[in-house]
């Protein structure tokens, strides 16, 4: 979720870079860059900071998961490679 006071922030600060004789519709402007800035935004398809962590550590997990995974098997092919080798 984006930070709407962040935009409106932004779009102060845009509207204020206005030169001075264009200055009798910086409300509208304002609002106008709000909206765009809004609707760009919304395009990204941003996550927050904790939805980016919360992925992060399940895919931590999985990672984990995966490695011990593939160490089982290794342990059980190793264990098929001695049985299925002929004892003299």
């Amino acid at each position: 979720m984006i930070d709407l006071n962040y935009i409106d922030d932004l779009a102060r600060r845009l509207s204020s870079l206005v030169p001075a004789g264009l200055r009798e519709g910086r409300e509208e402007m304002q609002q106008n860059f709000k909206s765009v800035l809004q609707t760009g935004l919304s395009k990204l398809e941003l996550v927050t900071r904790e939805e980016f962590e919360v992925q992060r550590a399940v895919l931590l997990r999985t990672r984990e998961k995966l490695d011990e995974l593939q160490r089982t098997v290794a342990e059980l092919e190793a264990q098929l490679d001695n049985a299925s080798t002929p004892q003299h």
